[in-house]
């Protein structure tokens, strides 16, 4: 599993409805906004499981990379998610596993399909919530936009 996270004082995901043109407000509807917080984009490959999960839910929660109770950004005094009582926005996205090492089009073969993926994903979801964290999402599979105003700006790169 590969994942970025982006310390963000909001972020939201927009859902674009096919039949519509993108520039009407009627085409999209937010599925996913939180405040302060960590707007997370997921990538998943073959080999990734309940190991992977669990890792990937662990660091998102306790990692210190949120600002102090004063919103002053003292590394000393960072704080996690769980500590912050702060919100966690998910957004699956396959493209982190494209490979694009040979020729001008990117390969995904890396990137595990939605029926893998899928399940995997909304594991993670669950995983980050059994710790008591709100976690919004995008919708899998779907046309997003992702909205967010970066923090820092403060983007992290982690796989394991």
């Amino acid at each position: 599993m590969r994942i970025v996270i982006q310390r963000v004082k909001q972020a939201s995901v927009t859902v674009w409805d096919e039949n519509m043109p993108q520039d009407s407000e009627k085409a999209g509807r937010i599925v996913g906004q939180i405040a302060a917080g960590l707007c997370v984009l997921v990538g998943v490959t073959h080999e990734d499981g309940v190991e992977q999960i669990e890792k990937i839910a662990r660091k998102i929660c306790e990692l210190k990379l949120l600002r102090d109770v004063n919103h002053e950004d003292i590394p000393a005094n960072r704080r996690s998610v769980v500590d912050a009582a702060a919100e966690v926005l998910l957004v699956s996205q396959f493209t982190l596993y494209a490979d694009v090492k040979k020729g001008k089009k990117p390969s995904w073969s890396h990137a595990a399909p939605g029926e893998l993926a899928r399940p995997i994903f909304d594991q993670l979801a669950a995983a980050i919530r059994a710790r008591g964290v709100k976690v919004e999402t995008g919708e899998f599979g779907a046309m997003m936009d992702v909205q967010l105003i970066n923090d820092g700006p403060f983007t992290i790169l982690f796989e394991c």
